[in-house]
C-alpha cells in the first residue's frame, strides 16, 4: 500500500460532506501526496471518484474496511 500522508475519518457524515472534507484536507497538502479518508455514506463509493476526476487528483482505490469504505487519494 502506498505512504499515507494525511487521514481524514468521514464516518458519519452524508453527501456532500465527505466530499468536502476531502477537499479542504488536501489542500494544504503537497502535490502527490496520499490522503486516507474513511467514509460509510454509500454515495461515497461514486462521490470521491466523481471528485478526483473533476479535481485532478488520483483515486488510487477503495477497499471495505469492515462497515465503512476507505479511500485513498493522491493529490493532483
Amino acid at each position: 500500500m502506498d505512504d499515507v500522508d494525511a487521514e481524514l475519518d468521514a464516518r458519519g457524515l452524508l453527501c456532500p460532506l465527505p466530499v468536502l472534507k476531502a477537499r479542504k484536507r488536501l489542500k494544504p497538502l503537497a502535490s502527490g501526496a496520499v490522503l486516507r479518508m474513511l467514509a460509510d455514506d454509500p454515495a461515497a463509493i461514486i462521490d470521491v471518484p466523481h471528485f478526483c476526476a473533476e479535481a485532478g487528483h488520483t483515486h488510487l482505490g477503495c477497499e471495505d474496511g469492515g462497515g465503512h469504505q476507505v479511500h485513498l487519494i493522491r493529490k493532483g
